[in-house]
């Protein structure tokens, strides 16, 4: 009697975006289940939503997508919209991943992936808040890593770079320009590239954890 294989699941937040749905085709293509969250999905402002999600839904492999920018300087920028920034791009991945990580440590193997940004560690000007949450992104990749590495789950974390999404399209062309001319290669990553990579590191890096990557031309 055959058995019939069971599919791996992933778990893709922000998933309605470009590069959430370019992830989602790149692993639907790959034969794995994928649940791919909006925000209609599932609020993830809220931590108890999160929780109940995550306690009704098996999950291999957790990709935190989910993003959002408010550029303003520090001091002209209210503490609600500095809440509102950290909230989408740091806490809620980062409580994301501790709901997935227990469901994980049950199948003795999983594997999260942060998306975080090259903002993290050469920010431009007006994004304070954007950065600073990006940047705790990356110490929470090598806190995680290390702390569950001996449950046999990974945890990484990618630089993607300027890509042109719905989350860039209010970006002037002639910034695009600028931003396009400080890459060695003359050219933006795209969502497509960046859903290769990640599909690659999850299927043929299995000894990879802790690490970041970036995935652009710029230096």
């Amino acid at each position: 009697m055959l058995s019939i294989p069971v599919l791996k699941r992933v778990i893709i937040t922000g998933g309605t975006g470009g590069l959430g749905k370019a992830i989602a085709e790149q692993f639907a293509g790959a034969s794995w289940e994928v649940v791919s969250l909006g925000r209609n999905d599932l609020d993830l402002s809220d931590s108890a939503a999160i929780d109940r999600f995550f306690c009704a839904n098996d999950c291999d492999l957790l990709i935190c997508a989910a993003g959002m920018i408010n550029d303003q300087t520090l001091v002209t920028m209210d503490e609600f919209s500095w809440d509102e920034v950290f909230k989408i791009n740091y806490t809620a991945a980062k409580h994301c991943a501790l709901a997935a990580i227990p469901i994980m440590i049950r199948k003795s193997q999983g594997h999260v992936i942060f998306i975080s940004s090259y903002a993290a560690n050469h920010p431009a000007v007006g994004q304070a808040a954007y950065a600073t949450a990006k940047a705790a992104i990356l110490g929470l990749t090598k806190d995680l890593a290390l702390t569950h590495g001996s449950n046999n789950i990974r945890v990484n974390a990618i630089l993607p770079g300027f890509m042109e999404t719905r989350m860039t399209e209010q970006v002037s062309d002639k910034r695009k320009q600028v931003v396009r001319e400080l890459h060695a290669l003359g050219e933006f990553n795209t969502p497509d590239s960046t859903a290769e990579f990640i599909l690659f590191l999850e299927q043929r890096m299995p000894h990879t954890s802790g690490q970041v990557f970036q995935l652009d031309s710029r230096p």
